[in-house]
């Protein structure tokens, strides 16, 4: 199989880091509180985004401590994740003409992360993530690459893999989110990862955060979550309470992406937001274009053990052929910890993070029960192109046991529009997740 050639590669990877960071076992317990904001001086909010910041976040409890090594050259973090999806579908008539869909179970995601510093380069940290890839039965690597303070600028460099820096909800890990799976919109609109470098920074008051970045497909034209041949992303986020009042969160985002198409076509297609889904719901098919530029708008806003978001997506694709089609989608959604827990945020990422109960399961308490309502939206017909309309509507239950195990159910209503049919589907969906 592919994946077991590319395993030497990280092997070497990994062996050069651990002989690296070769020492004593890092021993210092993890203390942080999940709700707590940090101040917004440069200092701190350098010292947040260390290893690629959202990437493999550490959580409040200590679950083993032979995963943390601290050597006199660098240190190293073991991280990985496990997730598990059961689907099972009922759909009417028109549904079963437009997608092909069966009960099943499957792997979801299987992951590595070793992440850390060099302690004899201030401000050098790395990351690199090697996972699964249930879809291809590959192994390969994700989030890797090198990030370098500068506190004078009040920001830092990543060169590597990473995500592009558009959509708080793609920028995110995805075992962080509140649902099992993105919006259409935004698998559809966004690609998971990308090659190039980034640069991101924070105001002086921590108020408002920005990144920049360039990215091209030299190295990573056959993987499967390129989209382009290069693309400049920029966004910025404005918190307007975080001096004033940072316990009340409010997160307000506007983000532009530029895209040059991947060899002159484009491809827009999603799933149903079911990852074991046989069929994809909407899909443009590949068609001759120039490139697109996407403006996404976001809001978030936390007063508590509550968060309501909105993210939308409107896609100028750039095609004579195709007329200029234009795309557009997006979601909005509540959610709501029954058992008091905030979902905490990081200030210089501007991502969420895991939830983390009071009392885990495992310490005699009820975990984190978390209630989520989530509508999407997709439109992928315009001039030329009939990808087809697609809306679901998900409510959804989180029960977060301990920081490293969750488990997920889910129900979904969705209707799609395409092939001249009007096809509803529900959809049953549960997820074993474990991460460390």
């Amino acid at each position: 199989m592919t994946g077991r050639r590319s395993s030497a590669p990280v092997a070497v990877v990994a062996g050069l880091i651990v002989n690296c960071a070769y020492g004593t076992f890092a021993a210092a317990q993890v203390s942080s509180e999940a709700n707590t904001q940090p101040e917004p001086d440069t200092a701190q909010l350098t010292a947040t985004a260390e290893a690629a910041g959202a990437d493999g976040d550490v959580p409040r409890r200590r679950l083993v401590n032979w995963n943390e090594i601290e050597g006199p050259w660098a240190t190293l973090r073991i991280g990985g994740g496990f997730l598990y999806d059961h689907a099972a579908y009922s759909q009417d008539a028109d549904s079963k003409e437009q997608m092909g869909l069966e009960p099943t179970d499957k792997l979801r995601d299987f992951r590595f992360l070793l992440k850390g510093r060099f302690t004899r380069i201030e401000g050098l940290s790395y990351t690199l993530g090697y996972m699964y890839d249930a879809a291809t039965e590959e192994w390969k690597f994700r989030q890797s690459g090198l990030q370098y303070e500068v506190p004078a600028l009040r920001g830092r460099v990543f060169v590597g893999r990473t995500k592009e820096g558009i959509s708080t909800n793609k920028m995110m890990v995805g075992y962080q989110g509140w649902t099992m799976e993105r919006a259409t919109a935004n698998d559809a609109f966004l690609p998971i990862l990308a090659d190039g470098i980034k640069w991101m920074g924070n105001s002086k008051d921590g108020r408002i955060a920005y990144s920049l970045g360039w990215f091209g497909d030299q190295l990573s034209d056959d993987e499967s979550f390129n989209r382009s041949d290069s693309q400049v992303v920029g966004r910025v986020v404005w918190l307007p309470f975080l001096l004033s009042d940072p316990e009340r969160l409010l997160h307000l985002g506007m983000a532009w992406r530029h895209a040059k198409a991947d060899d002159g076509t484009l491809q827009m297609r999603s799933k149903p937001e079911s990852f074991p889904a046989q069929s994809y719901a909407i899909d443009t098919g590949r068609f001759a274009a120039q490139g697109s530029d996407i403006v996404a708008i976001e809001t978030y806003y936390r007063p508590g053990p509550l968060l309501f978001g909105m993210e939308y997506f409107f896609d100028q694709v750039h095609s004579r052929e195709a007329e200029d089609p234009f795309f557009h989608g997006g979601e909005a959604f509540i959610a709501w910890i029954a058992t008091g827990e905030v979902r905490p945020y990081n200030t210089t990422t501007t991502t969420f993070d895991r939830v983390s109960p009071a009392r885990t399961v495992f310490e005699g308490g009820p975990g984190a029960w978390e209630f989520v309502l989530r509508y999407s939206y997709t439109d992928l017909d315009s001039r030329a192109i009939q990808g087809g309309k697609f809306w679901r509507i998900t409510p959804l239950v989180n029960w977060h046991l301990s920081d490293n195990v969750r488990l997920e159910f889910a129900y979904g209503y969705g209707v799609l529009d395409r092939f001249g049919l009007r096809g509803a589907t529900q959809f049953f969906q549960t997820r074993l997740q474990l991460q460390l």
